[in-house]
């Protein structure tokens, strides 16, 4: 089982992120997916900046993975992704242009979880068209995720959404700068006020959502980190680990650890890591927002 690093779902500034891959540069993380997922709009780093990123990342070891927006929009999003296709290599596709693009240049791709890949014969489709692994639809079961292994005829790589807090949701309207009363086209990118989004409460006071420009996550960050032995069993190749403002490293050695030994999970002070509370609901076939302890 490897541990992936999944996109940066914040918009963080220049610096920040800079700062932050290259200290995943020596994580025992196998596979960093880089570029943005969550919005056009954000430009702290260029197209140019991400391929020389994955660069000196490709050097330090590690395998590099462009990850496609959940919404490509315009022509100047299809071009950008063109050009991660071609001088990077290799794609995860969150859109089905993404997925055209990679047909197109004949190149593999990551069936992203925003595919919504939701039985055999999809997954079929997409590994006929050129994907070699993919991510499951992050409110699956576990069981609804071996049917779908089950039904499938073609043999594909199957990676875990294992550790973050959930995008739930995209939307054409950015809920953070209509929070600051701004239109989405003039936000004074105020996103990147909130490193981990913007924490978005029930009318009773309990944490709820977390509010991302376009996207919507949940307060709560998904755990599977007492779960890993159901996970091994299902088949998965890899574990996405969902990066953070703080703690990711952590977060990284506490799975690299649980996988070498089931029990160290409890070791570590997840309410000092993730102080929102972990959740695993979906995993179970339950509400998202529940926790199911099994170690």
């Amino acid at each position: 089982m490897q541990l992936t690093l999944g996109p940066l779902l914040y918009y963080w500034s220049r610096q920040a992120t800079l700062d932050f891959y290259a200290a995943a540069a020596d994580w025992d993380v196998s596979t960093i997916y880089l570029g943005e997922v969550v919005c056009a709009r954000r430009h702290e780093l260029r197209t140019s900046d991400w391929l020389a990123l994955g660069q000196q990342l490709c050097q330090a070891g590690k395998t590099v993975v462009y990850s496609s927006q959940a919404l490509l929009e315009s022509g100047s999003d299809l071009s950008s992704l063109r050009r991660f296709a071609k001088e990077g290599g290799l794609l995860e596709a969150n859109d089905l242009g993404a997925v055209k693009i990679a047909r197109d240049l004949a190149i593999p791709y990551i069936a992203g979880p925003h595919l919504n890949i939701y039985n055999g014969a999809t997954l079929d489709w997409h590994q006929a068209a050129g994907a070699i692994r993919w991510l499951p639809s992050l409110e699956a079961s576990r069981a609804a995720i071996v049917a779908t292994l089950a039904e499938a005829k073609l043999p594909i790589e199957t990676e875990i959404f294992a550790h973050g807090r959930l995008p739930l949701a995209f939307s054409a309207r950015c809920f953070t700068a209509r929070h600051y009363d701004l239109s989405k086209d003039a936000c004074e990118f105020k996103c990147i006020e909130h490193a981990d989004g913007q924490l978005l409460k029930t009318r009773e006071g309990q944490d709820f959502l977390r509010l991302n420009g376009i996207q919507t996550q949940s307060a709560a960050c998904h755990a599977l980190i007492y779960d890993l032995a159901s996970v091994t069993n299902l088949g998965a190749s890899h574990l996405r680990i969902s990066p953070q403002a703080e703690f990711t490293d952590e977060i990284v050695a506490a799975y690299a650890a649980a996988l070498a030994q089931p029990t160290s999970a409890t070791q570590f002070d997840w309410q000092r890591i993730n102080p929102e509370g972990l959740v695993n609901g979906y995993w179970h076939g339950q509400a998202g927002i529940c926790m199911k302890e099994t170690v």
